[in-house]
């Protein structure tokens, strides 16, 4: 991992552009352009809100909060994902006739979906402000929550930009685990209502740990426990690892699969 902070550092120019890049291309020929980032959290503030408050009314305080700011940390890892998938199969031109580190396209999305988190945030903080909601010191902790966040989303972008070169199929497949996802992690909902069997299944993973921590942190002034800690932190290491060795083993022949 030392080698991709280095490449990181070395070829930030590199990381600048294609970041700048993967965020025009996302909004190409949109009239609305870069405002979809606020727009499309909106409307799924809206539809979930319309749900889960007339026809499965939830008793959670600050819900309008609680949901736009789970929609928010969940777009993060959805968009971040997603762009890197797709990262190197829309650079195959440029790979095939210059060389440079397979790991920027995968680590520029990670910064491209940064650049829309912070955009929702903004969002986020002028529907506080709407709403009179003044959080707690302890809201400065997303910042550490959502650099673990990055941390797993690299770990993940790198294993996909490669699969999605040699196998078609991982845009479908990692599509349909994001669905799942987004419904398995507590963003309109408390995880302790869930069954305790679920529970003791979905507190390995990382998101169920970094959405319900930006929970605690922003709207009840708790600090994360020690145990949704150690399961995140944890979590990621393993799966990061696992993303970065798949990622090394096939590099090698992303040229040829292409």
């Amino acid at each position: 991992m030392a080698s991709i902070i280095g490449e990181m550092w070395k070829t930030r120019g590199i990381l600048f552009n294609f970041a700048i890049s993967d965020l025009k291309i996302r909004y190409r020929n949109s009239i609305l352009g870069v405002l979809w980032s606020i727009i499309e959290p909106l409307l799924m503030l809206g539809v979930l809100f319309f749900v889960f408050s007339t026809m499965f009314k939830f008793e959670i305080p600050n819900f309008p909060i609680y949901l736009l700011l789970g929609i928010v940390t969940w777009n993060f890892f959805k968009n971040g994902s997603s762009i890197a998938m797709n990262s190197l199969s829309n650079r195959s031109a440029l790979i095939t006739q210059i060389y440079f580190p397979r790991s920027i396209p995968a680590i520029s999305s990670t910064f491209t979906a940064s650049i829309m988190l912070l955009t929702e945030l903004t969002v986020l903080g002028i529907f506080m402000a709407v709403l009179s909601y003044i959080p707690p010191l302890t809201v400065f902790l997303l910042i550490p929550i959502f650099l673990l966040s990055f941390v797993f989303i690299l770990g993940v972008s790198l294993p996909l930009s490669v699969l999605n070169v040699k196998f078609k199929d991982t845009e479908f497949i990692w599509g349909i685990i994001l669905q799942a996802g987004f419904f398995l992690t507590p963003i309109f909902y408390q995880f302790d209502m869930l069954p305790e069997f679920v529970r003791n299944i979905l507190q390995f993973s990382p998101m169920v740990q970094i959405v319900t921590m930006t929970h605690h942190v922003t709207l009840y002034g708790t600090l994360p426990s020690l145990n949704s800690v150690l399961y995140a932190v944890g979590s990621i290491f393993v799966i990061t690892v696992i993303g970065y060795v798949i990622f090394r083993k096939m590099q090698l022949r992303i040229v040829e699969d292409m």
